[in-house]
């Protein structure tokens, strides 16, 4: 089973990193880019076949590793 996971700032977090990147676009000549956000995306191989115990271990390793619960939210997204 794959997890794809991605973690994003939760609103209201100062993004300094997306801020760059709209500025960026902007002076490349893509006036219409009025905001940017940036985050990570994590792909996971796990060895399971219950979807149900793999998302709640993911959730775990989000948790305690792959985000900071205090200013980042995460979706977890499972394939075969």
């Amino acid at each position: 089973m794959k997890a794809r996971v991605h973690v994003y700032l939760k609103p209201g977090v100062l993004d300094p990193q997306g801020q760059a990147v709209a500025t960026s676009l902007n002076h490349l000549g893509f006036e219409e880019v009025t905001a940017a956000r940036q985050g990570k995306f994590i792909e996971i191989d796990l060895d399971t076949a219950d979807a149900e115990e793999a998302e709640k271990r993911v959730a775990e390793m989000c948790d305690k590793l792959l985000a900071n619960p205090v200013i980042e939210n995460y979706d977890i997204e499972l394939s075969a």
